[in-house]
């Protein structure tokens, strides 16, 4: 049986966590905060390792679920000593493709393989197993990981060579902003209106305009509860890679810089930690001002 360790047990990594433990493949953790490790390992009837190398020593299978790009460079050197040949590293963090680059050398340095499988689905997908994963790197190593990848997820998808996984996700967080502004505003409009807002979320979840952050985020961001399922300071380091692709293509996309805007003034109000439904605030603020300028 394959033996799995993960580094990071933030909301989604703890999540992930439990779905390969679920499924007989977890065998050790990492985490910077020493004691969740610990606590997480005591439940889950799993080792809690000292150090990044010694949690790659132990496993087959290694998956990294960290929030920026040089979280994962230093994660990665801190396991070298652990890591030989034919260990795969899974990283499900969104970084830049660059990175993903970076990582891969390095890995390969080891004997090791890396494979980039940034995810979607948010804290509720990790839960629940039923993340997408956009998946790059080489087949085989893929081929090998699939266990450990399934058990995380509902759909798994080779994208193609390294990085090309992070390309995926990329446009997905694109998209995801697009929805964002679009319900948010909507939802701001129907309320300004004065409709009822649970027969219009309702009634609009069944048609066109339905779509997954409607039914999940649209009564809690009326009720003014944005609890986190990914933070807007997240999405904002997401789409800021994003940026930065875009350039290399000499585009400026409008529902980016838009929404980095957005997001930086939810920053600099203390909102960073809540939910990106929390881009309700400013539209709400925009009905409320009758503000007929840009946002």
């Amino acid at each position: 049986m394959m033996k799995v360790g993960l580094i990071g047990l933030g909301a989604m990594g703890t999540g992930m966590a439990r779905r390969l433990a679920q499924a007989g493949l977890l065998s050790t953790l990492w985490n910077r905060t020493e004691s969740k490790a610990v606590a997480l390992a005591a439940e889950l009837g799993v080792v809690a390792c000292p150090n990044p190398a010694a949690l790659a020593r132990e496993s087959d299978l290694i998956v990294i679920c960290v929030s920026a790009d040089a979280d994962v460079l230093e994660v990665l050197e801190a396991m070298r000593e652990g890591l030989e040949q034919g260990k795969i590293i899974v990283d499900t963090s969104t970084i830049g493709v660059d990175t993903v680059l970076q990582a891969a050398e390095r890995a390969a340095d080891s004997g090791a393989w890396y494979i980039d499988a940034p995810v979607s689905g948010g804290k509720e997908g990790a839960h629940a197993g039923t993340l997408v994963m956009m998946v790059g790197g080489d087949g085989a190593a893929i081929d090998r990981a699939m266990p450990a990848l399934a058990a995380m997820g509902r759909k798994v998808v080779r994208m193609g060579d390294s990085g090309q996984g992070q390309a995926a996700k990329a446009v997905n967080q694109v998209m995801c902003a697009g929805i964002n502004q679009a319900v948010c505003e909507a939802l701001a409009f129907g309320q300004a209106l004065g409709l009822d807002m649970d027969t219009t979320i309702g009634v609009l979840s069944a048609g066109a305009a339905g779509n997954w952050f409607l039914d999940h985020r649209g009564a809690t961001m009326l009720l003014g509860s944005f609890e986190p399922g990914f933070k807007c300071a997240l999405h904002y380091k997401d789409l800021a890679i994003c940026r930065r692709m875009l350039d290399e293509l000499g585009v400026a996309s409008p529902v980016v810089e838009m929404t980095l805007k957005h997001y930086q003034r939810l920053l600099d109000q203390g909102h960073g930690e809540e939910d990106i439904s929390a881009l309700y605030r400013l539209k709400q603020a925009m009905f409320a001002l009758g503000n007929k300028r840009s946002l």
